[in-house]
C-alpha cells in the first residue's frame, strides 16, 4: 500500500504539469505577438533616427 502512495506522487505531478502547460499555452496564444512586434518596430525607428541624426 505504501508503494501505491509513492506512485501517486509523480502521477499527480504529471497531471499538474499537464494542466499548467495547457493553461500557459492558452494564455500565451490569446495575446499574440502584436505588442512585441510593435515594440520592435518602434525600437528600429529610434535606432534609425539616432544614426541619421549624427
Amino acid at each position: 500500500m505504501a508503494a501505491l502512495a509513492w506512485l501517486l506522487i509523480p502521477f499527480a505531478a504529471a497531471i499538474g504539469a499537464g494542466l499548467w502547460g495547457s493553461w500557459a499555452n492558452r494564455t500565451h496564444r490569446a495575446r499574440g505577438d502584436g505588442p512585441e512586434l510593435d515594440g520592435y518596430a518602434r525600437f528600429r525607428e529610434a535606432m534609425e533616427k539616432s544614426h541619421t541624426g549624427t
